[in-house]
């Protein structure tokens, strides 16, 4: 991998050198972070892509293409909110709709609503 750093890390500087409007500052930032962009090299517990990261965010971007996001902040604050509680009483093993389910009759009776750090315990 040494002389592929060495030839992609020379063709940012020169492209940081000629000034290049649409790509010169781009390239900058890049080079600024090169130690982290070369981790997966030097480290071999780091995979070089991104697969997990876009596997976990697979169900968002499916969401938000069938029912075509939502019209306010407040929806999208909801949406956001519900995802995440959804996606992480999954990885929990805990039921979404049991643990939604008691949140809102907790709410309605004036309870504490259940918590997954708790669960997590």
């Amino acid at each position: 991998m040494a002389p592929v750093r060495e030839q992609f890390e020379a063709t940012l500087e020169r492209a940081v050198m000629s000034g290049a409007e649409h790509v010169a500052g781009s390239c900058a930032d890049i080079l600024e972070h090169r130690a982290a962009l070369w981790t997966f090299v030097d480290q071999r517990d780091v995979e070089p892509t991104n697969n997990h990261a876009e596997r976990e965010l697979r169900a968002f971007v499916l969401w938000r293409k069938t029912c075509y996001g939502s019209q306010s902040e407040r929806g999208n604050r909801f949406a956001e909110r519900v995802m995440t509680v959804a996606h992480t009483a999954r990885k929990q093993k805990v039921n979404v709709l049991e643990f939604l389910t008691e949140c809102c009759v907790a709410q309605l009776d004036g309870n504490q609503p259940p918590s997954l750090f708790a669960r997590a315990a």
